[in-house]
C-alpha cells in the first residue's frame, strides 16, 4: 500500500465555482485546466484528466468559509447563468433548481463538489486509488 499525495486548497482563496476551479486545477491537475462544469469535474475525478492515477488527498482548509461563500448566493448566480445559455428544454428544470435554491432549498455548490469529490472516495478495484477528501 502507498501513500497518496496530498493536495491542498484553502477556501480563503476562492469565493465563486469558476475560482474554485482554478485553484483545482492549478494545485491538483497537470495539462489540464477545469473550468467549473459539475459534470465535469465529475470525469475529472474519474480520471485522466490530470489526477493521480493512484489517486490522492484533498485536504480542503478553511471549508467552513467555502461552505459560506459557495453557497445559496454563488448557487443562484450559476443557475441564473446556466438558465441564460441552456438549451430550452433544460429550462424548466434549471428554473425550477434556481427558484429552490432562492429559496435556500435543495443543494449548494459547495454540497454538489463535496458529493461528487466522496462519490470518487473509491476510484476503481482498489479502494487506494480514489478520491480522499479531508474538510478542515
Amino acid at each position: 500500500m502507498h501513500q497518496k499525495k496530498v493536495y491542498e486548497i484553502d477556501g480563503a482563496e476562492f469565493s465563486t465555482l469558476e475560482e474554485f476551479a482554478e485553484v483545482f486545477s492549478r494545485v491538483v491537475l497537470v495539462d489540464y485546466d477545469w473550468k467549473g462544469n459539475l459534470d465535469a469535474f465529475n470525469d475529472v475525478l474519474r480520471g485522466g484528466f490530470g489526477t493521480p492515477d493512484e489517486g490522492f488527498v484533498l485536504l480542503w482548509k478553511n471549508s467552513e468559509i467555502s461552505c459560506e461563500r459557495l453557497g445559496y448566493s454563488e448557487t443562484v448566480r450559476r443557475l441564473e447563468q446556466r438558465l441564460d445559455r441552456c438549451h430550452p428544454v433544460n429550462r424548466p428544470r434549471i428554473a425550477q433548481e434556481l427558484e429552490q435554491a432562492r429559496k435556500h432549498c435543495g443543494s449548494t455548490i459547495f454540497e454538489c463538489l463535496v458529493e461528487i469529490i466522496q462519490c470518487h472516495a473509491q476510484g476503481g478495484e482498489e479502494e487506494e486509488d480514489g478520491v480522499e477528501l479531508r474538510l478542515e
